[in-house]
Order: C-alpha cells, then structure tokens, then sequence
C-alpha cells in the first residue's frame, strides 16, 4: 500500500523552547487472530507535546495497534520504542510503568467498588503499617474530579453511576498517574458537550506539559479541533500519516475507507397512519440514589415506517424512556401503552421481545453481549425458539441464518464461530442488531446505535434504518449527534429532565430549535437563580 507523508508541524501548544522529538516509535508492527491479519507491518511514530488522532474504519487495526502499545497484547511482531529506547511489555503493569496509559472505550471498571477505589485500583495509597489510606485516595480523587470539573463523589459505588460519569471515572483513572503517553479511545463517546469541553481543556493542558495524546476517534470535528498530527489505518494497514493543518476532513475520510462516502441526508418517505406504539402519561420514579432521572407524564405516537428521534442532554431520560417502553426499568412505569391498538404490560424485557419490542442498549458491553460466546450464537441467541424442532436446534438452519444475518449487515468476522469480543466494536454493534432484526420486531429501540462506529459504518446503518422504516416497522431512536438525528428522523422529540418539551416535524427541526428545548428548564432555573 503506498505510503502517503506530509510535513508534520509542531503543534502551537508544544512546550516553549524544547525541540519536537519522537516520544514514541512503533516499528514495522504485525498481529493476527486465528489466521486473521488485523495488523500488517505497521509504523507509527508520535511526538512529544503533541496530539496524535489515529483513524480508521471498525477494523482497521487501531485498538490492535494500542493494545500493543498499552501492554494489553504481548504477542506481536516488530518492536516499540519511547523515547528512543526499545521497551518490551510482559503486560499492562509494564506498560503503565513506562509511562503508557489508555481509556478503552468499553469502560474497563469494577462496578461494585467506589470511584476512589477504581481509580487507585492495584496502585493503592497505603500507611507506614500497610492499611488502606482512604482518606488520602479519596482526596486525590476530588482534585482529580475537580480538575475535570465533573461533581462525582469518590464515595460513590461506580455500578450507581450513569454510563457518561463512568466515562469521566475512566479519564481520571488515566490521569491519576500523569502518564508521559496517554492513549484515548473513543473518549467523547458518552460524555456531554459541556463534559466534552471540559476534556478538550484538560487535554491541551497535558499537551502544553509535553505529553503526548494518541486520540482514537471517528468524529473528524473532534480530530480537526484537538490534534497536531493525523495517521490513518485501513484494513491493518498504514495508510497516510499528515499534520492536520496540511489536510483536510474528507481527505482523512477517504483514506479510512478508500472511497467517498455519499453525504447522507434525510430523505422524505410515505409514513403509515396507524399508529403502531401509542403513550400516554408515562412516568418513572427515580430510585433512590441511583441519578438516574424520573420520567414525568410523557406522550407520544410512533408510526408504522417512522423513526421518531429522541433528544436531549444526558440525564434528560433518553435511555430511561426506551427501558421503561420494554420492561427494562427498575420500577413499572405508570401511564400506558398501547402497541398496534392494544395495552400492554411488560414487567420483563422477555415480554416486551415476545410482543414484538426490541432494545439496541447503548451499553453493548454490559448489557448488549455474551461476551464468552462466539459471533453466531450471539446473532441467534434471541431466536433459538424459532430455530429448533422438538427442543432441539436445527443447526443448518441456525448456521443459515447467521450467515445470512453477517452478510446483510456486513460484519467483519473471521467466521460465525470467532468469539464476539474478537470484533471491533462497530462490528459488535451490527451483531446486536443482527440479533433483535431476526425477530422482525414491530417496533425497534435504538439507543445510541451509532456510538463508536466509523464514518463508513454509519451510513451502513442509516441505510438499514431506511430499508426497515420502508418495510413497515417502527424504530425509536435516541442519540447524542444531532446531525445524525436530522439525517435520520421523521420527527424528534425532546427530553429535559424527564419530560417531554418539545416535539419537532421535519420542517420545525433545527439544531438550535432541538436544544433550545432540551435546556428549557435549565435555562429557567438559571435565569432565577
């Protein structure tokens, strides 16, 4: 593949009156998987007091790549050198004591233990007698946090945390011990634009101090704004390597996956007037504690061919709605429902799959995938019903099935049997959808289906999203993007706070309109205080 370099240029935040040098230096790297080639003789270089976004499409290589580099995978070719010197990691220990640091997009924290004790996890501050020095961990966390500037407790149980506050744990984690290299993967991916603004500021502080941020991101907005330096990935290759002042957004995009990609917009279809999912005064307790919203006297219809869009700030109730819409919520919620004319009652998530409701969580770890199962067995785990005689699993039709569900969603798979967790997290995301699509759902939830997924891969699933709408299904969809939301959605309607404040046709859309309302009450709150 040819090599593509431009001139690098020193980042205007780089420390005065050092020169710029290579921090790090990885060599000629090579990695496969069961016969599998995710890496291919891969070099890549990042300079001290810099920001180094490293790209690519799902697959491409580049958590590979920082696995390697972080510690987390020990069996590769080539070689690794910082600062000039060539290391060698038995695991991430080593790594971390090299100074190498990383936040994985999947959150890689234990739910059942406090912030501080996440945080300090296998580095714990002790006394002179070996006891815990919880006092002192707990009042590093609070810099930590405040430093982020992000109100968690360091006494909070991490599992009670809403999936945004745990992203913010994961950073302090990694900045806990100022590490001189510091990968981010996917960082933004469930952080609020006031959070994400905290990050950015954080980050060009560690730049200024002469560390080096290696940036994984799909959103060219994010790598335009943050980095120096820009290298690309595709198919485990290298690609291209440029100063981001000497490139361009679509020039990166197309190095990603070697072609242009269509620019996506919406596109006006025939909407059913039956209304598949009618909601009336539908409202949810807060447990206590948990701070997670309470739903207050939401209302609204979905028809058949229609994609209702779901906006609003975190914590405004996006994903509390779609759980209590399927029995997934803590509590039954109070109000009604009526699906395709009828009430329904879900008390479980089994329910709600048996009348035809499915859920694409926005935690596809945690509650997404079986992760010590293979690729197959979690695309047809939801349908084995179906695919059985006599209680017994009909293989050929099982294996049919599979294939069929890889092929029309396009998963990157070494085959049906490769385990799940060996997929990038885009391809990981489409198993899921893959799983729920086979039921052929009346109506489809979608939370945050497009996070942490590539340029390419996204127009992917809009282009499924729009082969579904076509076919008569109904599809709920909530996400963080607003312009994905106007690409996507026949309607939008808005959550502030657990209530509904707005609800917005085609032609009333707007990003200024959508976040006018998802701040109504804020806004109303700030005026009088």
């Amino acid at each position: 593949m040819r090599r593509i370099t431009l001139p690098l240029v020193l980042g205007s935040a780089t420390m005065l009156g050092s020169e710029p040098h290579d921090r790090l230096e990885m060599r000629q790297i090579s990695k496969s998987f069961g016969g599998v080639h995710a890496l291919r003789n891969v070099s890549f270089r990042a300079r001290a007091g810099a920001v180094h976004a490293l790209c690519g499409e799902n697959g491409a290589g580049k958590s590979t790549l920082m696995k390697i580099l972080a510690g987390a995978i020990t069996d590769f070719e080539g070689q690794i050198l910082i600062d000039g010197r060539a290391l060698s990691f038995s695991g991430p220990r080593d790594a971390e004591d090299a100074g190498v640091r990383i936040i994985y997009q999947e959150l890689n924290l234990v739910p059942e233990m406090t912030v501080a004790a996440n945080i300090f996890l296998g580095r714990e501050r002790r006394h002179g007698l070996g006891w815990l020095d919880n006092r002192t961990m707990e009042a590093e966390t609070r810099r930590l946090f405040e430093r982020l500037g992000a109100p968690i407790s360091p006494r909070t149980i991490v599992g009670d945390l809403r999936i945004g506050d745990q992203q913010m744990v994961e950073i302090a984690k990694a900045l806990a011990f100022e590490a001189a290299i510091l990968i981010m993967d996917e960082p933004t991916s469930a952080l609020s634009d006031a959070e994400v603004a905290r990050l950015y500021r954080v980050i060009n502080d560690l730049r200024a101090g002469g560390h080096t941020i290696i940036y994984i991101s799909h959103k060219m907005n994010e790598v335009f704004t943050l980095a120096d330096d820009v290298t690309v990935l595709r198919d485990g290759q290298f690609v291209a390597s440029a100063a981001s002042r000497e490139t361009q957004p679509d020039q990166v995009v197309r190095w990603m996956v070697g072609r242009e990609i269509a620019a996506m917009h919406y596109e006006p279809h025939p909407i059913s007037e039956r209304a598949m999912l009618e909601v009336s005064g539908l409202s949810l307790a807060s447990p206590p504690l948990s701070g997670r919203p309470a739903l207050r006297d939401i209302s609204f219809q979905v028809h058949a061919r229609e994609v209702v869009g779901v906006a609003g700030l975190l914590g405004a109730g996006r994903t509390e709605l779609l759980e209590a819409l399927c029995g997934a919520s803590p509590e039954r919620p109070g109000g009604s429902i009526l699906l395709n004319g009828r009430p329904v009652h879900f008390r479980h998530p089994s329910d709600a799959i048996e009348a035809g409701v499915a859920l694409v969580t926005e935690d596809r770890k945690n509650l997404g995938l079986f992760n010590e199962m293979t690729v197959g067995e979690n695309i047809t785990i939801g349908h084995i019903g179906a695919l059985s005689k006599g209680g017994v699993i009909d293989r050929g039709a099982e294996m049919r099935a599979i294939r069929h569900a890889i092929e029309r969603l396009s998963i990157k798979t070494a085959g049906p049997s490769a385990l799940v967790t060996s997929l990038s997290g885009g391809n990981q995301q489409k198993c899921i959808l893959a799983r729920w699509l086979m039921i052929e759902p009346k109506v489809l939830l979608l939370d945050e289906p497009t996070r942490g997924i590539d340029v390419g891969a996204k127009a992917e699933i809009y282009n499924l999203i729009r082969e579904l709408v076509k076919h008569g299904m109904a599809i709920i969809m909530t996400s963080s993007e607003l312009p994905e939301l106007l690409t996507v959605s026949d309607r939008i309607m808005v959550l502030c706070e657990g209530r509904k404040t707005a609800e917005l046709t085609r032609a009333e859309a707007t990003e200024e309109s959508i976040m006018h309302a998802a701040t109504q009450f804020l806004d109303r709150v700030s005026k009088a205080s």
